[in-house]
């Protein structure tokens, strides 16, 4: 066996990686234990369109009455308080170390992405990038493209080109509102059939508004990756 490939198993028997939800040795190489992954809920019976969790198989009533830009989404998992809270770190306490487990998470929930020209992800206002420091999508897109190796990654063919409120605490009509023309396509996308990637989808006016963007430089084909889908109130 070569040294190199011992170094990891060297660190892990000294350092053991630790679960990020509860604290204790997570017992296999990413930061989550079974345990606290036996919390996280899939996504299964979800809309074919928009991915929002239904109580059976279908197209749910806004994608009929409002088909959306984007052709599908793929949510493996639900956005529970334990999803919240791994997406919290991942994106607000500079914990880019979770991007292999996310990447992975979203690998063993996904249905078969299927055939894709491009992954995109959602581009951040150039100052709120400089604040964080990285773009979550973008971290999870190249890990994604690591482990699908028939895609490749344009990072900069979408733009945010204006700042945008933070949507958090808006409804579904003011995200809209809040989004409209926030982007613009570098490059023609003649044909071209795209993965949008993002971290959460709540209310679909960022996939939507970017989704007319890319379909309106010519896309073919615009899907949403991403890890977890917010039910419907109630639900």
């Amino acid at each position: 066996m070569k040294v190199d490939s011992l170094w990891p198993q060297l660190l892990n028997g000294l350092f053991p990686p630790r679960c990020c939800l509860c604290q204790w040795a997570s017992g296999n190489d990413l930061p989550l234990c079974r345990d606290c992954r036996s919390e996280l809920a899939a996504n299964t019976l979800a809309c074919q369109r928009c991915a929002l969790p239904l109580p059976r198989p279908g197209i749910c009533g806004r994608c009929q009455r409002e088909p959306p830009a984007f052709d599908r989404v793929i949510a493996p998992w639900l956005y529970s308080d334990c999803f919240a809270h791994l997406i919290h770190l991942w994106k607000f306490s500079g914990r880019d170390d979770l991007t292999p487990l996310l990447a992975q998470l979203w690998l063993d929930g996904a249905r078969e992405p299927g055939d894709i020209d491009l992954v995109v992800p959602v581009p951040l206002h150039w100052r709120r990038l400089w604040q964080r420091g990285y773009n979550q999508s973008q971290l999870l897109a190249d890990r994604l493209v690591c482990k699908l190796p028939a895609t490749r990654v344009h990072p900069r063919l979408l733009v945010r080109r204006r700042a945008t409120a933070p949507q958090s605490g808006m409804d579904a009509r003011a995200r809209a509102h809040n989004l409209r023309g926030a982007f613009t396509v570098r490059l023609p996308c003649d044909n071209l059939r795209i993965a949008v990637v993002d971290d959460v989808l709540t209310t679909g006016a960022t996939a939507r508004e970017a989704a007319r963007t890319l379909k309106s430089a010519g896309a073919r084909h615009v899907e949403l990756w991403c890890l977890a889908r917010t039910p419907a109130p109630g639900h």
